[in-house]
């Protein structure tokens, strides 16, 4: 088994059935000069026998993972675990075809106590260190301890209540030392050496990523997405930089232009001192391109010249991953953009008026689309909405209430529309998305992995309404002084961000003008000679 390596000098360029999509794209990336953490990949080839536990596969997988650090050293001038340099690592997934928060990730592995100390005496920032070390037990205990992740969230939520803030964010260096301190007590009972071994938390990480690919989610995503020819995941295996090492660092997720409706301008979401799950897990509410662009005016504006020489090199809107370290951008993943039905026609034509697909091309991209899908809508009246959030997915319904997704399956069994509301989603409510027909979240950002999927799925979609209190347990939410029980009616507007009590007037309208367009392209090569189609 050969690794690929990415940066740091290689200039391979794999196929994204060898080494997934992800990979594929990021040597891509890298080629082109742009700034890519260098990484290593363990193949596609290499799932299937991981996952049946067989022991060459097992060798292939250690052998690998050593010739993967040897690179990864010599590229950063770090050591992996090592105590006074540590180089700290993420392990990613990556199929031939995106499958957005399906596949598992671990996030700052090797970071021992050790590597801690090497964090403090290298960067200067107790804080950073202790929260890499809290960030990772979070992470490996979840994923590949395959433990209670509320055993260490109860922990977080008690120090912030007694801390007196607002979130993990506030906690300083001394509180999140004494939180890394409780996490590692709370699973020391698991530890048989992992804990302070930087290498067999590599390996273990690896497995479970590469197993990743067998998970219910996983499985019920291929199967509603038709990809289950696909062979299996790949593993990347990358160096790490830090979104939460302070206020000029953050993490975050770009379009090249607007996936829901299609509009020609970028959307960021952004989160300040924080790493990349913070944003794409939807469980916190981000800001926007306008605070980027105030805060690190130099930051947004290269992030804007990275957008468009990738929408340039590939061909079409890219979905890019980045993580800003101490002023510098990082670009961590770039993918063709999940979008609504309505944008995919939108942005077809639209390419095509700027020269960077032709004709058949957009005529391709869009043959797929249901016509039904791409109608407009827009209420006939228009009463004061009960909550406003953001709308992370276009178009409008009306629906009723359901709290989790084996309710809206049996709420649409019935033959009712439903509308999936969630306090944060994520994508083990996967087959609750299947059968909505909207989706709300009390908290969320247009960039989550949650939002790519309704998208691409073309449900309407609203997150952040902050004003929603939802009680799973009881079934019901609070909206100001009125309380929504499971199947109540609410109406989604996914445009505006709007959320309204009871069934609301739909006006519907067909995009007649892109339609038209497409017609004509249709027609006029048609009328050409067989010889010049």
């Amino acid at each position: 088994m050969k690794i690929v390596r990415i940066g740091g000098g290689s200039i391979e360029l794999p196929s994204a059935e060898e080494i997934g999509a992800k990979a594929a794209n990021l040597a891509r990336m890298a080629a082109l000069g742009l700034p890519v953490p260098p990484a290593f990949v363990l193949p596609v080839g290499l799932c299937a026998d991981i996952v049946a536990g067989k022991a060459h596969a097992m060798r292939d997988l250690r052998n690998g993972l050593e010739d993967g650090i040897a690179f990864l050293e010599e590229a950063t001038g770090k050591s992996f675990g090592d105590r006074r340099k540590p180089l700290l690592l993420s392990v990613r997934s990556g199929a031939a075809r995106s499958m957005p928060g399906m596949l598992d990730t671990v996030l700052n592995v090797g970071c021992t106590s050790a590597a801690v100390r090497g964090l403090i005496r290298d960067s200067g920032r107790p804080r950073l260190a202790w929260d890499c070390r809290r960030r990772f037990l979070e992470s490996y205990v979840e994923t590949v301890a395959g433990l209670d992740p509320a055993l260490l969230a109860d922990r977080l939520n008690e120090l912030i209540a007694a801390e007196g803030v607002e979130s993990d964010r506030e906690l300083d260096s001394e509180a999140l030392e004494r939180l890394a301190f409780d996490a590692r007590k709370i699973v020391e009972e698991s530890d048989d050496g992992w804990l302070e071994d930087a290498a067999a938390q590599l390996e273990r990480s690896a497995r479970a990523v590469y197993g990743s690919w067998m998970s219910e989610r996983a499985q019920t995503y291929r199967r509603l997405e038709k990809l289950e020819h696909l062979a299996g995941t790949a593993v990347t295996v990358q160096a790490m930089v830090f979104g939460n090492g302070g206020p000029s660092s953050g993490a975050g997720v770009a379009f090249s232009r607007d996936p829901s409706t299609g509009m020609p301008q970028p959307v960021i979401d952004v989160l300040f001192d924080a790493q990349g799950e913070d944003v794409v897990s939807g469980r916190r509410t981000p800001d926007t391109e306008h605070t980027l662009a105030r805060a690190l005016p130099s930051v947004a504006e290269e992030l804007g010249s990275v957008l468009k020489r990738l929408e340039t090199e590939f061909g079409d809107v890219q979905d890019v991953e980045f993580t800003i370290e101490d002023g510098k951008l990082w670009i961590l993943q770039t993918r063709a953009a999940k979008r609504t039905p309505r944008a995919a026609l939108k942005i077809a034509i639209d390419l095509v008026h700027e020269g960077l697909i032709t004709r058949e091309e957009a005529q391709q991209r869009t043959a797929g689309i249901d016509p039904a899908a791409l109608v407009e809508t827009s209420l006939v009246s228009t009463q004061p909405p009960a909550a406003v959030g953001i709308g992370a997915s276009a178009g409008i319904v009306a629906g009723r209430v359901a709290f989790d997704s084996r309710s809206a399956q049996r709420l649409a069994s019935s033959g009712d529309p439903v509308i999936l509301m969630r306090p944060d989603t994520s994508t083990t409510d996967i087959a609750g998305f299947a059968v909505a027909a909207g989706i709300v979240t009390a908290v969320g950002a247009r960039t989550a992995h949650a939002s790519l999927v309704a998208r691409e799925m073309g449900k309407p979609c609203v997150v952040g309404c902050a004003a929603i209190r939802i009680d799973t347990l009881a079934q019901h939410a609070q909206i100001g002084e009125r309380v929504v029980s499971a199947g109540d009616w609410i109406t989604v507007d996914g445009d505006a961000g709007h959320l309204y009590f009871g069934r609301c007037e739909i006006r519907l309208r067909r995009p007649e003008h892109e339609l038209a367009e497409l017609a004509s392209w249709r027609a006029e090569r048609s009328a050409m000679p067989a010889s010049l189609q």
